[in-house]
């Protein structure tokens, strides 16, 4: 059965290049677009949507207010959709935090229409598996567990984490569990540009340890986790005994940039047994391979467990492949990464 996909935007023109590029995939059928909250409301009643894309900046109702009222009473998959402002990621991290599965930039002079085409598709195929229910449950009931205070020695280990859909979640989860003396951390997940420094700002605030969006040439040391600017890769580099970021541009690696792939292969080759690879929620496979090289070169490897994930899908594809040491729930990774250090 095809993907029902509803497309909410006040724009004419943002609702008829959406219809007309998503049509293309022979898995997906766009069942309407509406121009704003109410008009959806009645229309998502009415024709039982897979997936909604949701712009966020609307006259009448703006798509934050919108998705809050949508997951009280009517949960279904939602994708928002926004201009590179800063308002805009700004009220995109919000809807996330409602129960957003993904964010999405509208197409504009960094990000054309064919590249949103190929990510957009990809994450509506996504969103329409995700179990909302879980995710909601994960959001809203997220235990906590007691860290160790035994574990208070620091390393140069690197600890390389990729996730992507419903990954927002588990980050917040791993990094506010990180007590100040936390190893060094650097991350991708899946994000657009500018949304990024909005999340890494976010977790900044909730958490002990230093989070940020990575600039080039960020060291990786303990008490910091450095998170991927969206629509750049970033690798790792080794000078002497210390680490540090490099951020570049660069092709889409498994359709993603930046890609989970990217940072393990260089993790792989930079920090080799003195590294750890933590791999969780997704879809499709970036960062398998880049976590099998992990593996060869000496890293411990963890993925998070089918259980946990809002979408099973890069973890699988990971220990399908060998490259996993250990499966565990979410909440056991925190006090993993403690006790790796």
């Amino acid at each position: 059965m095809k993907i029902k996909v509803l497309i909410v935007d006040d724009s004419a023109v943002v609702r008829s290049i959406f219809s007309k590029e998503l049509s293309q995939d022979p898995e997906i059928e766009i069942i309407g677009s509406a121009p704003d909250p109410y008009v959806a409301r009645d229309m998502i009643v009415n024709l039982h949507p897979d997936v909604v894309t949701l712009d966020i900046e609307m006259p009448r109702m703006d798509g934050v207010t919108f998705l809050r009222k949508l997951m009280k009473h009517y949960p279904l998959p939602v994708i928002v959709v926004s201009s590179l402002t800063k308002k805009g990621s700004d009220l995109a991290m919000e809807a996330l935090n409602e129960g957003a599965v993904d964010v999405m930039c509208k197409p504009g002079p960094s990000y054309s229409v064919g590249d949103m085409s190929l990510s957009l598709i990809d994450k509506i195929k996504t969103a329409a598996r995700v179990n909302i229910r879980n995710m909601q449950i994960a959001r809203n009931a997220m235990p906590h567990v007691p860290l160790k205070l035994s574990l208070t020695k620091t390393t140069n280990k690197v600890y390389a984490i990729g996730a992507s859909t419903g990954g927002t979640q588990a980050l917040e989860y791993i990094l506010t569990s990180m007590p100040a003396y936390a190893p060094g951390i650097i991350i991708v997940q899946h994000m657009p540009e500018k949304f990024t420094k909005n999340f890494a700002d976010r977790l900044n605030d909730l958490s002990k340890i230093d989070v940020k969006e990575a600039e080039d040439g960020d060291r990786v040391i303990p008490g910091r986790a450095l998170i991927a600017p969206g629509n750049q890769h970033m690798v790792l580099r080794r000078s002497g005994a210390n680490y540090y970021v490099e951020v570049k541009s660069g092709p889409l690696v498994k359709r993603q940039r930046p890609s989970v792939e990217v940072l393990f292969n260089s993790v792989a080759k930079y920090a080799g047994s003195n590294a750890v690879g933590i791999i969780l929620t997704g879809m499709g496979s970036d960062g398998a391979e880049g976590l099998l090289k992990m593996k060869q070169a000496g890293a411990a490897t963890i993925a998070q467990d089918e259980k946990s994930c809002v979408v099973f899908g890069m973890p699988k594809e990971a220990i399908l492949l060998g490259a996993v040491d250990s499966v565990m729930d979410l909440k056991l990774i925190p006090e993993a990464i403690l006790a790796l250090a």
